[in-house]
């Protein structure tokens, strides 16, 4: 399993990941092409694609901020779920630095969101259930109410504003 950052988006492997991107996620939580073509160039944000044996097999988007990694997407290619690629990219991904890693959920108020939740939880991230609103990427769509998982420990709800107050600014800045 090869992980491979991606600076700009005339990599072969962009146009594969992006259609993973919108097929993954809803319009109302990912970015516009344009956005994330501006992203790219930002050092502290990172594109990173998971190739095994040439072929994508997904991908991680995040932010190594001064105090924690913020994962912003993460996704497998349709293809490749159910086999067990997703625990193993975050398993590497979580062990392979001293920061925590913050990451944003839906609400478990159906079955996949659930069922997301409990995957989280298996490679030992913890549910923080402090109210928590994902800034608006689409103003066309009502925001988002969402939990904050971290790993490898819970936080509390000032530590979360702390995060709003400090990186929000920084990673949906448009």
């Amino acid at each position: 399993m090869n992980t491979v950052r991606l600076t700009n988006t005339s990599n072969p492997y962009f146009s594969q990941a992006w259609e993973i991107y919108l097929e993954a996620f809803p319009k109302n939580e990912r970015k516009t092409l344009d956005a994330q073509t501006k992203l790219m160039s930002n050092p502290l944000y990172h594109y990173d694609i998971i190739i095994v044996d040439d072929k994508l097999i997904g991908f991680i988007l995040w932010w190594n901020l001064d105090s924690l990694r913020f994962i912003d997407h993460f996704a497998t290619a349709k293809s490749q779920r159910n086999k067990g690629y997703g625990r193993l990219i975050l398993q590497k991904f979580s062990s392979n630095d001293v920061k925590p890693v913050l990451l944003e959920v839906e609400l478990p108020d159906s079955n996949i969101n659930k069922r997301r939740i409990k995957f989280y939880e298996r490679i030992g991230f913890k549910v923080n259930q402090h109210h928590y609103q994902l800034p608006v990427y689409n103003k066309s769509v009502p925001p988002l109410q969402l939990y904050v998982m971290t790993y490898p420990n819970a936080i509390s709800k000032k530590e979360v504003e702390e995060f709003v107050k400090i990186c929000h600014p920084i990673v949906y800045k448009q």
